[in-house]
């Protein structure tokens, strides 16, 4: 019975290291990026300021007055 429940134990030990520190945990990049980092945000948002600047002055109010 005592080497049942020894069994039990290193088996679950052994789960607990593999779920810890198995092949399947990759390791963290040394920094976070902000989105001021992300190329493809400042892509986007260099497209937006673009396309404002030839859409031309907006009305006072924000809204489009073409007919």
């Amino acid at each position: 019975m005592l080497y049942l429940l020894a069994f039990i134990g290193a088996v679950t030990l052994a789960v607990l290291l593999w779920k810890a520190f198995g092949p399947g945990v990759r390791p963290q990049s040394g920094r976070a990026l902000g989105p001021d980092d992300d190329p493809e945000f400042l892509w986007k948002v260099d497209r937006e300021v673009h396309r404002r600047r030839t859409d031309g002055p907006a009305s006072p109010d924000g809204q489009d007055t073409g007919d």
